[in-house]
């Protein structure tokens, strides 16, 4: 039997009990602290993330970061975020607990049947995307809010069970075994077959290992092409643009096209016909035409300047310069070489002088001549020195006196008949001077 003080002992108790519980209720019990929890220090600070689902994460539970608890769970809450429920967690941490403002939670366990604690940590930089990694910045201050979107939470223990049971119990391990039959039914009997093209297949890659410096310059060069015709999207696009007009009229010509080509055919034809029967003649016609055009070949060169003297006949080329408007200019070259005067008087046709002439005289060519020099014709014989009937000119110095010219005299002509009076080779002085210049003809 209990005894009378004891009772009293235990109403007792059982009366605090019952009041503590009826004035806090349940969730004032997770306000009681556990012994050996985290140190808050004396000034924490609060923060406040946003999960989606946060499991079993009860108050009083962990904050750790790098596994290190610097703090706890004040709340959890179910608010509505973005039109969903969502779990917002309070969080009370230790002040000397520094991290960065764009800092991330995450609801882990401490082992597989473990209690669940709130992880904070700094960036990963993975959720930065494509464009680069997220680097940490500022410091996280009291009352920052964590977004849901930079929290997450670990798979549960009963998750994993049942996606390896789904996997198990008619999920992909049926597909497996179903394909490993059917490899094992295509293999059976083939197995040669298999060898050799296992073989070919080694060598088919170590042909490909080989020029694999080939291939990475083609898949480079492409890589250039698709870059040049990215960069020329604009252009492209205007070219196909105005492409299609043009398709649309050949499809409307089409059958203008199609008659025209089977009108070529018959065109070709024809012409077949025409050159097969035609090819003696024309191979004729070229056999006799060769002669004609082997001499306009030999006259190539001296063709054009025939037409050109063609266009300016009767005047030479060269004419067009010595006429300036209503006048003409005369270029006359006179040459005082000495070699060159004696060469002319040597191809002249006239006689050097004239003959004299003389009342009774012989006709010039009864006269008796004198051997001829070289390259000179010959002279007529001049009288003996001191002869009166020979005039003769004042002697130059060095040299006899010439008979005088342009004296009358009585001669013959070349034809024969005589002539009196006049000068010889005309009776002109300027032909006197042409004929000792080789002018004369």
């Amino acid at each position: 039997m209990i005894p009378q003080i004891a009772r009293a002992r235990l109403a007792a108790v059982f009366a605090a009990l019952t009041v503590l519980v009826s004035g806090c209720g349940i969730s004032g019990l997770y306000g009681v602290p556990l012994p050996g929890g985290p140190d808050t220090g004396e000034h924490p600070y609060r923060v406040v993330a946003y999960f989606r689902d946060v499991l079993d994460l009860v108050p009083q539970a962990n904050v750790k970061v790098n596994d290190v608890a610097v703090g706890k769970v004040d709340r959890v809450e179910a608010v509505e975020v973005d039109g969903a429920y969502a779990a917002k967690v309070t969080m009370v941490v230790n002040a000397d607990a520094e991290l960065p403002e764009n800092a991330e939670a995450a609801v882990r366990q401490t082992s597989l049947l473990g209690e669940k604690f709130v992880e904070l940590r700094a960036p990963l930089g993975v959720r930065g995307g494509p464009e680069g990694a997220v680097q940490p910045r500022g410091k996280l201050a009291d009352g920052a809010e964590i977004p849901i979107e930079r929290t997450q939470r670990n798979a549960e223990v009963e998750e994993v069970l049942g996606a390896f049971s789904m996997l198990i119990n008619g999920g992909g391990v049926e597909q497996i075994q179903s394909i490993m039959q059917e490899v094992n039914a295509a293999l059976s009997g083939n197995e040669t077959e298999i060898k050799d093209l296992l073989s070919d297949l080694d060598t088919f890659l170590a042909g490909l290992d080989s020029q694999k410096n080939e291939i990475t310059r083609a898949i480079e060069g492409l890589n250039k092409l698709s870059v040049t015709l990215n960069s020329n999207t604009d252009q492209l696009t205007t070219a196909l643009d105005g492409l299609e007009p043009g398709l649309a009229v050949l499809h409307e010509q089409r059958g203008q096209l199609v008659a025209m080509l089977q009108a070529l055919e018959r065109f070709a034809g024809v012409a077949t016909d025409v050159v097969n029967r035609s090819r003696d003649d024309v191979i004729a016609d070229l056999r006799a035409l060769q002669p004609v055009l082997t001499e306009l070949a030999r006259a190539g060169g001296n063709l054009p300047k025939s037409l050109e003297m063609l266009l300016t006949f009767p005047f030479p080329d060269n004419a067009v310069d010595a006429i300036k408007g209503d006048y003409a200019n005369l270029d006359l070259k006179i040459s005082l070489d000495l070699r060159e005067v004696l060469d002319n008087l040597a191809s002249s046709q006239q006689p050097l002088v004239p003959a004299p002439s003389l009342p009774g005289a012989p006709p010039t060519d009864q006269l008796p001549q004198l051997p001829g020099l070289p390259g000179l014709p010959g002279l007529p014989a001049p009288g003996q020195p001191g002869d009166p009937t020979v005039p003769l000119l004042p002697g130059l110095p060095g040299l006899p006196g010439l008979p005088g010219l342009g004296q009358p005299q009585t001669g013959q002509s070349q034809n024969g008949q005589p002539q009196t009076g006049g000068q010889q080779g005309g009776g002109n002085i300027f032909e006197d001077l042409l004929g000792l210049l080789g002018g004369g003809g």
